[in-house]
Order: structure tokens, then sequence, then C-alpha cells
């Protein structure tokens, strides 16, 4: 008897609590896996795509098709730009800038650029840990754009979407 009143009792638990608990870590881990260092949904991640594409590599054009260096820059520009909200409250990102206006000039820029958006990435995943669980689920800077978890699941489909574009790139073109 003691062990159906047991199982009825954890039947009737709400689990809802220990998974908006650990939801920040959850989707900080997430992105992390995709930026920086996750093997489990697409078996790599930007730091290990990135890691081996030289400047000539990363401005080679296929007619028609984003370059690496285009699609790096635009993932950095978001993930920046929502760094700078979680930081000061303003939203400044503009699709029409999200994409380069102009060239690399040596290997160096194409290597700031690479180690920029990896720092940018564990700082987006840091600030995604430190928000409270509650947050999440509150508007994110305006109402038009959802919630905090909308737009934080959002940058990570976004991310793996790119991923995928960058790894079909590298195949072409080596």
């Amino acid at each position: 008897m003691l062990s159906l009143l047991f199982l009825y009792l954890v039947y009737q638990l709400d689990y809802s609590y220990l998974i908006n608990r650990y939801m920040s870590k959850y989707l900080a881990n997430r992105f992390r896996e995709v930026m920086l260092s996750g093997t489990w949904i697409a078996n790599t991640n930007w730091q290990k795509e990135l890691k081996d594409v030289n400047l000539d590599l990363a401005m080679k054009k296929i007619p028609n098709i984003n370059r690496i260096y285009d699609l790096t820059f635009h993932v950095l520009y978001y993930i920046k730009g929502i760094n700078h909200f979680f930081k000061s409250g303003q939203l400044d990102i503009k699709d029409s800038l999200s994409f380069p206006s102009s060239e690399l000039l040596n290997d160096e820029e194409w290597q700031q650029l690479k180690d920029e958006l990896m720092d940018q990435s564990e700082l987006f995943a840091k600030s995604i840990e430190d928000l409270h669980e509650s947050k999440l689920q509150e508007k994110f800077f305006d109402e038009k754009y959802g919630s905090y978890i909308r737009n934080i699941d959002g940058q990570i489909e976004h991310a793996y979407y790119h991923l995928g574009q960058v790894i079909l790139l590298k195949k072409m073109l080596m």
C-alpha cells in the first residue's frame, strides 16, 4: 500500500519546477555546443570548423552563395548585438548591416574575426547562464520579438543553420 502511495505521489509531481530551474544552464550549454565545443547534433561546431579555414578559403566566392567570411561575420553580428542588449538594454541590430560591407585585408584580420566570434560566443553563453529562469519568459526588448527564451533558441538554431552552410562550403571549396 505504501509503495502505491509513493508511486502516486511521484506521478503527481510537477517536473516543470526542475525544468525551469535549469533551463538557463541547458540553453547556455546548447549554445556552447554549436559554437565552441559540442559534437552531439552536428558532430562538429563553429570553432572546430573554422580552425583550419585560412583567409583564402574564407574569401573564396561561389556565385550567388555567401562566403565563409560572410557567414562568420553574420553570425558574430547577431551574437554581439544580443550581448550588447544583455549589457545595456539597447537592441541596435539591423538586418541590413548583418553581412560585411568590406573585405578582409590579411590573415590577422581573419584570425581576429574568428577569435572575436569565439569570445563573444562564450560571453553570450555566460549571459544566458546568468539569466534568472523567470526572465526567460519575459518579453525580449519589444513584444514583437517574443520572449528571451524564443530569441536564445533562435540564436542556437541560427548558428546551426549557418554552420551547415560553412560545412558544405568547405566541402565544395577544398
